[in-house]
């Protein structure tokens, strides 16, 4: 995951990991956030290169005390789960602990994208080569075979040119699907980059079942690692709820948060809520509930997190691992059909010679 700053400057994954890491550092060492982000402004005016927004917050930090309110100022620099979350650290007091948690998870997501990124450029490179090799057979291999068959005097009506015909065909309609499919993901790929990035997620949420699935996963560990530290900080559970809904990026993930919120208002107690949304499977809602029963909700919550994060990285290596397999094979059935259209009448021509 990238967030594009009002300069075209992307964070990565591993610089908001870092960021987290250093704040959460200071933080431990008794240091005052006006310190600590005076010293990281100060370091990357002084290193120039790449610019950084961190010099952006220092002004914001310096007036407010507020890392919070310095994000929120600065809202297209940061993403909005990370904002949110340390607000949620500045109201409960335990902000050094939450960017530790946010730096574990921006490095796991940063994994994630890796993986995400390796699926999606595989099938790019493959698709390309298929192109390519099909095109070249097409308009440089075919016409010779054409040409050798006509000076045998072959009739241009006989079996053998049919079949030659009909694998032709169906290599202009294979080169044709490739090179959309190719294109689609390209533009695909550039919209992530832009800030229609949430609406084509959306839409390969709907489009594709494995997508959903991942991002279902994401989001639940989202869900139960915000409300365990919330809850754990000792904030309502309405409010908790509440901030969480805001947190979010996935509209239907929001959605059920707050039909669990509505629900605890209602009177519902919170693991009978949260089971009823699904969410979370039956072994995980049981857990919830015994968590709830012995008063250990925001550990059982962090576990739950957890779990969720890690099915989701299962998920996206097991997607890539069966993309891999399928693509190689589609590229060697497609190549090897079209060129056996072409020696098979050829062959059956030299024999009857």
């Amino acid at each position: 995951m990238a967030t594009k700053t009002e300069n075209g400057i992307l964070l990565e994954s591993e610089e908001l990991s870092s960021f987290c890491d250093q704040i959460a550092l200071m933080l431990e060492s008794g240091m005052t956030l006006r310190d600590g982000i005076g010293m990281l402004a100060d370091d990357e005016e002084k290193n120039g290169g790449r610019i950084r927004p961190y010099s952006t917050l220092r002004d914001t930090v310096e007036e407010t005390g507020s890392l919070y309110i310095a994000m929120r100022e600065r809202e297209k620099e940061w993403p909005h789960y990370m904002t949110e979350m340390v607000g949620i650290g500045e109201e409960t007091g335990r902000l050094e602990e939450i960017m530790k948690n946010l730096s574990v998870y921006y490095r796991r997501e940063g994994r994630i994208r890796d993986a995400a990124s390796s699926a999606v450029t595989y099938p790019l490179i493959l698709g390309g080569m298929m192109v390519i090799i099909i095109a070249v057979l097409l308009w440089r291999v075919l016409p010779v075979f054409r040409r050798v068959l006509d000076s045998l005097g072959v009739d241009r009506d006989g079996p053998a040119v049919r079949l030659m015909n009909l694998g032709a065909a169906a290599g202009w309609v294979v080169l044709g699907l490739t090179a959309l499919a190719v294109i689609a993901v390209a533009v695909i790929l550039l919209l992530l980059k832009s800030g229609a990035r949430e609406k084509v997620l959306s839409f390969l949420r709907k489009a594709l079942p494995t997508v959903r699935r991942i991002t279902g996963k994401l989001s639940a560990s989202r869900i139960a690692g915000m409300l365990g530290l919330m809850l754990g900080g000792g904030f309502p559970i309405g409010n908790a709820l509440d901030m969480s809904a805001g947190a979010l990026s996935d509209d239907d993930a929001a959605e059920k948060v707050k039909e669990i919120r509505d629900r605890v208002r209602s009177g519902e107690t919170f693991a009978d809520s949260m089971a009823e949304s699904g969410l979370y499977s039956d072994f995980h809602n049981r857990m919830l509930k015994i968590g709830s029963a012995s008063g250990h909700e925001p550990q059982v919550l962090s576990r739950i997190a957890e779990i969720y994060e890690e099915q989701a990285e299962d998920d996206m290596a097991k997607a890539v691992s069966l993309i891999e397999p399928v693509l190689v094979a589609l590229l060697s059935i497609v190549i090897g059909a079209v060129l056996l259209s072409m020696i098979l009448p050829m062959a059956g021509v030299m024999s009857s010679l």
